[in-house]
């Protein structure tokens, strides 16, 4: 007899080639995985009813000192347990006082297996500010470079008529159609849309306008579809609408940045904007935490590391650090030489919940997705 430790990532798909009886695959899979919820202001009575609960079934609640005496009216702790765990106290907390039964109501959503494909999108920029100069394009150059990044691998392309760097001033509305017409255009006459999908990375909605109407399917909104104008237009073309966090705006939103809680004060604004999408109509949806707009070095880990919070909302995540500063912060290097480490990043963004990836280089990202993609598929 041998023993070795393995990792599984999909149980489901081991226990059948193990070839377990199929009824248990289900049930045996839901204990593979742990997963740690951390609850805030969680009433103080709840608090010890959980603990309780928790460990009757074989889960677990890490709780502050001074809970079985009631120190504290409501404190903060960390619940500890596999699918099944959740999914039992999803429902034993149903009957429960102090606040139990909204959080019983809320545990499966954090719990829910949801696998996208992985797709990459490249992006071109039609301006002379955007700060990585090899995204920048002319109309003599873009179809070469399209067609490029289709045979990359590309499954999106974005296309930018204004830069949204820190510091950036926007150029206005007539500049910023009047940078992108003619690739939208050319784009349209050879029907490179029938090949991958476009983005028009803009929140002016004569710009989005004119891209949906000549076979663009996605907006990217930086300012997470604040405007009604552009939330309409998503509506009446059936468009995907990828809503992005920003503090403040491009002008300020490096300006020392401040979250008490980035984590629930994102989780607030998507869903403040996940609703006001639905009361327009817009169903298809893709969360996008805005790495590097507001956000300092800690703010950009701490989002990373964290991602899967969010898949709870049950939309696919984008994710965007590209070449950004974040990673001159941790190793000083000029941005040509960022590519390596993009790829850390977007690979343990991909560990982490994202399926899709915003690049500027993506050739190099294919291969490194399915090298990754190839390392996490579970035994054949």
């Amino acid at each position: 007899m041998q023993i070795y430790k393995i990792s599984l990532n999909d149980a489901n798909n081991f226990l059948t080639k193990l070839n377990c009886d199929k009824s248990g695959v289900k049930i045996m899979s839901k204990k593979t995985k742990i997963h740690t919820l951390f609850i805030k202001n969680l009433h103080v009575g709840a608090a010890n009813i959980l603990k309780q609960d928790a460990l009757s079934i074989g889960a677990d609640l890490a709780v502050p000192e001074g809970v079985v005496v009631a120190r504290d009216k409501y404190v903060d702790v960390l619940l500890i347990g596999t699918t099944k765990h959740i999914e039992i106290l999803s429902k034993k907390e149903l009957a429960q006082p102090f606040g139990l039964k909204e959080l019983a109501k809320n545990l499966k959503d954090f719990i829910k297996e949801q696998n996208y494909p992985t797709k990459i999108m490249g992006v071109l920029n039609a301006n002379e500010d955007s700060f990585f100069k090899n995204s920048r394009f002319d109309n003599s150059s873009a179809l070469i470079r399209i067609e490029k990044m289709i045979e990359d691998g590309a499954n999106i392309i974005d296309i930018g008529g204004v830069s949204s760097r820190p510091g950036s001033i926007y150029v206005g509305e007539d500049e910023e159609l009047k940078r992108v017409k003619d690739i939208i255009d050319l784009i349209y006459k050879g029907k490179y849309f029938e090949k991958v999908e476009f983005s028009i990375d803009s929140y002016s909605p004569k710009t989005i306008e004119y891209a949906l109407n000549s076979g663009f399917k996605i907006v990217n909104d930086i300012t997470g579809l604040e405007n009604d104008e552009v939330c309409k237009l998503a509506k009446k073309y059936s468009a995907k609408a990828i809503i992005m966090h920003m503090q403040n705006d491009p002008q300020t939103m490096q300006n020392e940045p401040k979250y008490e809680n980035i984590m629930l004060e994102i989780d607030t604004f998507f869903n403040k904007r996940v609703e006001k999408a639905k009361s327009f109509g817009i169903e298809d949806l893709i969360l996008d935490v805005g790495i590097g707009f507001g956000k300092n070095l800690e703010h950009n880990l701490t989002l990373i590391k964290n991602l899967e919070h969010f898949k709870h909302f049950g939309y696919e995540l984008l994710i965007g650090a590209s070449r950004k500063s974040m990673i001159n912060m941790i190793t000083p290097t000029a941005i040509e030489d960022r590519l390596s480490g993009t790829l850390a990043i977007h690979l343990e963004s991909l560990r982490n919940g994202a399926s899709i990836i915003r690049c500027h280089d993506v050739k190099e990202h294919f291969q490194a997705i399915k090298v990754f993609e190839a390392i996490n598929q579970d035994y054949k």
